[in-house]
């Protein structure tokens, strides 16, 4: 059997940096260190960090009073700030920049009267993060659907901006449309969008050409590593989420020739997710 491995693979640069965040707070002030939700959607990663005493919680009422608190890659409210500004926590922001250049970029919308329209995953912690750093209602949708279902006049100034772990080949559809529906629209260059999630895409969409069957390597709550797992299925290819070793069913491979691999041996690394 021949086993292909993904390129590129491995952690994209902003959770390369909230991670040395983490390990550097740990040396400098010792644990605890609390981080508020997973600093990165690897369970690896975060058994790791939790053996070197960091602890992760999902809101800050967990955190004790002048407790060393990081804010995780994906980005956070302007209520979680204010929060831990008034209980005079010593934050710690990982927030990816790309995250950060997003929360910028809806502000100036906003401020040139732009009604704001986000292309993201209800729920996901940085869509959760960027609607509550935009000082004013943001829309989201995340099919052309929504965007059909959208009562704004034709007419409206708008503006678009993107989860940032959405891939190029992820938001077009949705972008096309929201062009197509409104006459005065403003958006960013596609650039904005984190290369490392198109790369890792397109890396999967490359495997399916040489293999019989993709296995996942990642966690199942990454929006990025279930998609990864998607592109694989939508190419016809049979293809499995794994977290390690031990999910791997041996059925799966029974006729298998060729494996492709996505992940960083059987301990997945991959982007925020």
């Amino acid at each position: 059997m021949e086993v292909y491995l993904a390129q590129p693979r491995g952690f994209c640069a902003g959770v390369v940096r909230a991670i040395e965040i983490v390990e550097r707070a740990l040396e400098k002030y010792g644990p605890p260190v609390y981080v508020r939700h997973e600093i990165v959607h690897n369970k690896y990663v975060v058994e790791s960090l939790k053996n070197k005493g960091a602890i992760f919680v999902e809101e800050l009422s967990e955190v004790p009073p002048k407790a060393v608190t990081v804010f995780s890659a994906h980005g956070v409210a302007r209520s979680v700030e204010e929060e831990a500004a008034a209980r005079d926590l010593p934050v710690l922001n990982a927030t990816c920049p790309l995250v950060t250049k997003v929360h910028n970029q809806g502000k100036r919308y906003i401020t040139k009267g732009r009604t704001l329209i986000l292309i993201g995953h209800a729920g996901h912690p940085e869509v959760e993060g960027t609607m509550g750093q935009v000082p004013a209602p943001v829309l989201l949708v995340q099919s052309v659907q929504e965007v059909t279902a959208l009562t704004l006049p034709a007419d409206t100034p708008v503006a678009y901006i993107t989860q940032t772990t959405l891939s190029v080949d992820d938001t077009k559809d949705i972008i096309a449309a929201l062009q197509t529906r409104f006459t005065d629209i403003q958006g960013p260059d596609i650039r904005d969008i984190c290369y490392a999630t198109q790369n890792r895409q397109s890396a999967v969409r490359d495997l399916s050409k040489l293999v019989d069957v993709i296995l996942v390597v990642g966690a199942a709550n990454s929006s990025n590593s279930n998609r990864l797992r998607e592109i694989g299925t939508e190419a016809g290819v049979a293809s499995y989420l794994i977290a390690d070793g031990s999910e791997l069913n041996p059925e799966w491979l029974k006729n298998a020739r060729t494996v492709g691999h996505h992940g960083r041996r059987f301990g997945a690394r991959g982007t925020r997710g």
